[in-house]
């Protein structure tokens, strides 16, 4: 018979029972006895929710996401959530539509607004924000404007009272919770699920004070029996004994806590209570609070705690030199360890100072005190890189205006680096006070201080201005220690705060120097008087300053700082003959390549200066000369410490780029970039034009500047020419006038009001330099046109050419001798019709058959070599022929070149010496021009270019 037929009896079915009892149960039983358990007692644990409830919580947990990507700022992930819990809103539309828009959601779309836009304004917090914080800020903010203009109404309710809303939250909250919690224990009992929320005190507590209540009622034991689940033990059968019902209706009491909605109502009520007494009390303040007599004061957090300032000694303690100089030792102990408090360290010094003077301990001890205050301003920012703020900066400049007063009013002061602070004599007696210490190092310091403040703040901003103000004060102090120094300081001391003094002085334009060598003009006397009283001329403080350094320093750093401020300063007055002479004489530019950077950045600075000076004096070619080398690196920002090159930024790891910066200088000393760039184009153009038109069809013409050629190319390439715009396309394009010999175009072109606002009127002085350019241009122009139309001329009057460019004759008489004295232009003048012969012949036939015959034989030659070359090469092997080979390829262009030019040079010398010796007129016209111009272009072109192009490709 099959055992699922079989019954047992009731004795067996107890027996069974009892062996549960007291057989161990297995792991596995709770879940076999789940499985058996009836649809009836099934249905009694399922807890069913609404949807409404799983829509909002879902809501509820993604804001919650949100608030904490919030609090840390992690926009990506404020992003990310965002974006499902649009989703998540747009899932639940149809209960939003029955019961309206949760009013924790508009809460969360208001106060994250506000948020995006507040970080959207810090400026500061952005920049310091990564890549994808910061995109995912910029994408966020647009979503939530977008996304907000449906809920505006609701949005503008919330804020006009949001801790009305705010309270309507908690109280449906609470509503939900109190709702739920009735469900959950009907009758006063309590649910598996809220008593695992409480915490195990509370639950005993709970459970005593309520034991009675439930054993006396019934429907307290169902509900007991209901929850019996929470602890994982199956049901107990029917015919379970009376002693097991008692046993575990004991345990339930002892543990299970069955409160009434008495609890829940009361906690309700205070938390309103609580939240109606915070807005009363905002009301009252925001109503007339102030008004109240004694007056209200906001207390957030508490009572404020009045913190006493830790006495500096001890009660009835003398206070003497030694005391203090102890208690001093002991504040400078904490001086650079980790979690020394920087703010309090100076507090506790400038108390100590003030205790000091108060007891009368002597000017010895307050310098001493002084000299440590200042110290510790400059190490509040242990950051080499990192600037003063505003409020230390002026604090330190206080500090050491106090400190020189005490000098200056007590000479029996001696402070040194070489004085041992056991020789320190800080007490009151008969002997001087002694005192371990620089001024001259805290003043150097100060003024790099400044330099770092004028470095890192915006140079277009008001702040500039403000902080540049300082530089007054900066001097001011740089000149009470000079005036100190020189009666007290060390040779070495002397020459250090002079140079201090130069470096504020060599870059200004001393405009009363500068009127007063115009003569003054306009002026009465008595402004010149005032001016003369006013202070020194700044040409008579430089030579002064730097001649002493001259013949006192023992660094060549120093005096290398001294000269080249020296040379800026009168290359900046437009003293071109004593800055080139100084500049010629000091030898700097043979060693300048062993200076460190700023000394290299300081020259490179000079030498723009020189090049610009040389430029308002006429030297052109001086000028050209000067600015060569800083233009054609094309890193004309990055050599004068102006500014990095974005291109090189790969070339450099993070802590070079800082040091890098600590070398720039501030933009008030900065040389303006365009004005150099435009003097060095305008220099080479009338240089290079010229010079092309002499050597048109010289292939071997030199570059007299690459970048002006670059300029020309780019110019070349444009598709569409129109009007210049910038200042390169006005000088290509002036460029090209001039080529033409069109002066009065060219002259348009580089003098109109746009340059003149970019570049010629930030020059001292305007007008000189605009003639002077104007006077140029027509010279130049000239000469390009004599090069360029002399073929096509016989004769051409001096006069005419006058007119043409509006020159003198005895200007343009000059100019034409002077080019055919330079064997420029083939020409003769003569002087009673004031004309300008032109010389030129045509080659014989002769000379023709000469020039061929060269050719031929050339590339015979060339021909008989390569095979001789090949023959040769196999026995030097793989290596040494490859070498081989391309020195010989570098001899066959030499070879080509050299072809070419003796046969020019075998033209030349035959045509011209013969000619010239046989007669003028006849043997001049006939030699020298047959010999030349038939020698230079056969002998050239045919043999010497041809065979370069051979040799080439």
């Amino acid at each position: 018979m099959s055992r699922f037929f079989a019954t047992g009896s009731d004795s067996e079915s107890e027996e069974s029972s009892s062996a549960d009892e007291i057989t161990p149960k297995a792991p596995g039983t709770t879940l076999k006895q789940s499985l058996l358990l009836s649809d009836d007692e099934e249905d009694t644990k399922r807890v069913v929710r609404s949807a409404k409830d799983k829509r909002f919580e879902e809501l509820t947990n993604l804001i919650k996401t949100i608030r904490n990507a919030m609090k840390i700022r992690d926009m990506a992930k404020c992003l990310e959530e965002f974006e499902q819990l649009c989703r998540a809103f747009l899932k639940s539309k149809n209960i939003v539509d029955k019961e309206g828009v949760p009013s924790f959601y508009i809460r969360l779309l208001a106060d994250l607004e506000d948020y995006l836009n507040q970080l959207w304004e810090d400026k500061d917090g952005k920049k310091k924000m990564n890549k994808n914080n910061a995109k995912a800020l910029s994408t966020l903010r647009q979503k939530i404007r977008k996304y907000n203009r449906d809920f505006e109404t609701e949005i503008a309710a919330y804020k006009e009272n949001p801790q009305e809303s705010a309270d309507e939250e908690d109280d449906k909250e609470q509503e939900e919770s109190g709702s739920s919690s009735e469900s959950e224990g009907e009758a006063g009992g309590v649910s598996a699920k809220s008593f695992l929320k409480k915490k195990p005190d509370e639950a005993g507590k709970a459970a005593k004070g309520s034991g009675d209540e439930s054993s006396s009622s019934g429907e307290d034991d169902d509900d007991d029996d209901d929850d019996e689940g929470w602890s994982g033990e199956s049901k107990e059968s029917d015919s379970e004994s009376s002693d097991g019902e008692a046993k575990r209706q004991s345990m339930a009491e002892s543990f299970l806590k069955t409160g009434s909605d008495k609890g829940e109502i009361k906690k309700l009520s205070k938390r309103r209570d609580k939240a109606k007494a915070r807005k009363h009390i905002e009301e009252e303040e925001e109503d007339g609070g102030e008004e109240v007599e004694g007056g209200w004061e906001k207390v957030k957090y508490g009572v404020p705690l009045v913190k006493e300032k830790p006495k500096m000694f001890a009660k009835g303690t003398e206070i003497n030199t030694t005391v203090v100089v102890k208690k001093l030792n002991e504040i400078l102990q904490a001086r650079g360890k980790k979690g020394t408090d920087r703010a309090a360290q100076i507090e506790l010094l400038h108390a100590l100072a003030a205790i000091a003077a108060e007891h009368n301990l002597g000017q010895g001890i307050l310098v001493k005190i002084k000299f440590n205050i200042i110290a510790s301003l400059y190490d509040y920012n242990p950051n080499l890189a990192a600037f003063m703020k505003a409020d230390m900066w002026k604090k330190c400049l206080e500090c050491i205006d106090e400190l020189l007063d005490i000098l200056f009013e007590n000479n029996n002061i001696f402070i040194g680096e070489n004085i041992a602070e056991d020789s320190e004599n800080l007490a009151v007696s008969d002997q001087p006070f002694r005192v371990r210490g620089c001024v001259l190092t805290l003043v150097e310091r100060m003024d790099e201080e400044f330099t770092k403040i004028m470095q890192n703040t915006d140079p277009h901003s008001q702040e500039y201005v403000d902080n540049l103000k300082d530089e007054g004060r900066v001097c001011g102090i740089v000149d009470r220690l000079l005036t100190y120094l020189e009666n007290k300081g060390s040779t070495e001391e002397i020459c250090r705060v002079y140079l201090r003094r130069i470096m504020h002085t060599y870059y200004k334009f001393d405009y009363k120097a500068h009127r007063r060598s115009l003569g003054l003009q306009g002026e009465t006397k008595s402004e010149q008087d005032q001016e003369e009283s006013e202070g020194e001329d700044s040409a008579l403080i430089m030579d002064r300053l730097c001649k002493f350094i001259y013949a006192k320093d023992r660094t060549d750093r120093i005096r290398t700082c001294a000269i080249l401020c020296h040379i800026y300063h009168h290359a900046l007055h437009s003293r071109w003959y004593q800055a080139r002479d100084l500049m010629l004489m000091s030898h700097l530019q043979d060693n300048i390549h062993h200076s460190d950077p700023p000394v290299q950045i300081l020259y490179n600075r000079t030498m723009v200066q020189l090049g610009i000076c040389a430029f308002r004096q006429g030297m052109i070619k001086d000028a050209h000369n000067a600015l060569l080398d800083i233009q054609s690196s094309g890193r004309a920002k990055e050599l004068l410490g102006q500014g990095l090159l974005m291109r090189n930024m790969q070339e450099r790891n993070a802590e070079q780029e800082k040091i890098e910066k600590r070398r720039q200088v501030p933009f008030h000393m900065h040389i303006n970039l365009e004005l150099l760039e435009c003097v060095y184009l305008v220099s080479a153009m009338l240089l290079e034009i010229p010079y092309m038109a002499a050597h048109e069809f010289d292939a071997r013409r030199r570059m007299i500047s690459k970048q002006f050629h670059h300029q020309l190319r780019v110019g070349e390439r444009q598709p569409l020419l129109g009007p210049p715009e910038s200042m390169r396309e006005h000088v290509v394009a002036a460029s090209k006038a001039m080529k033409m010999g069109d002066w009065r175009t060219c002259h348009s072109f580089i003098i109109n009001e746009k340059m003149n606002s970019k570049v010629w009127d930030l020059f001292p002085e305007t007008q000189r330099v605009r003639e002077m350019l104007v006077r140029k241009i027509q010279e130049e122009s000239l000469r390009t046109y004599l090069f360029t139309y002399s073929s096509v001329y016989d004769s051409i009057s001096m006069e005419i050419l006058s007119e043409m460019f509006q020159l003198e004759m005895p200007t343009v008489h000059s100019i034409i001798s002077k080019m055919i004295i330079n064997e420029e232009l083939m020409a003769s003048l003569d002087q009673p019709t004031q004309t300008v012969v032109m010389h030129r012949t045509e080659p014989t036939s002769l000379q023709n058959m000469a020039l061929q015959l060269a050719e031929k034989l050339g590339s015979l030659v060339e021909n008989n070599e390569r095979v001789f070359d090949l023959k040769q090469g196999v026995y030097g092997g793989y290596f040494n022929r490859d070498q081989k080979g391309g020195y010989q390829q570098k001899q066959s262009y030499q070879r080509d070149q050299k072809g070419g030019y003796q046969q020019k040079q075998g033209g030349y010398q035959g045509g011209y010496q013969g000619g010239y010796q046989g007669g003028y007129q006849g043997g001049y016209q006939g030699g020298y021009q047959g010999g030349h111009q038939g020698g230079y272009q056969g002998g050239y072109q045919r043999g010497g270019y041809r065979n370069q192009n051979q040799s080439n490709y």
